[in-house]
């Protein structure tokens, strides 16, 4: 038997978010210096707000509709973070390979997302 989430960090997609804002954060370490105040912190803050929409989202399950708001904020960020993805591919900041790996990641988590967004009123409380 599945244990219920008994807080936000109990969430599966959650777990997936942040382990993946944190590679994310660690690839942008080795990105040059000049771009520490555009794409660097553009797609550390897109893929750190993610999860923590999803954290705001739990708070708010008790109202369907702020709920499901929430988890479309957070799918909007995940398009975010595709868009600097793809603008650090293209400028030789990220390899093929992690470009790849990091794209494959997103949308598996996105999918979890998905899901989530589409059975919201099994999580609200109203």
């Amino acid at each position: 038997m599945k244990k219920l989430a008994q807080t936000f960090r109990d969430l599966e997609v959650y777990k997936e978010f942040f382990h993946l804002q944190q590679e994310i954060f660690q690839a942008t370490k080795r990105w040059p210096s000049e771009e520490r105040y555009a794409w660097t912190d553009q797609i550390r803050r897109s893929s750190r707000s993610i999860g923590s929409n999803i954290a705001e989202s739990w708070a708010k399950r008790r109202y369907a509709a702020h709920f499901l708001s929430k988890l479309t904020d957070a799918d909007g960020e995940i398009q975010e973070t595709y868009h600097w993805l793809d603008t650090a591919f293209a400028c030789d900041y990220l390899s093929n390979e992690a470009h790849r790996i990091f794209t494959a990641k997103l949308e598996s988590v996105g999918r979890m997302l998905g899901s989530m967004i589409q059975q919201y009123e099994s999580f609200t409380h109203s």
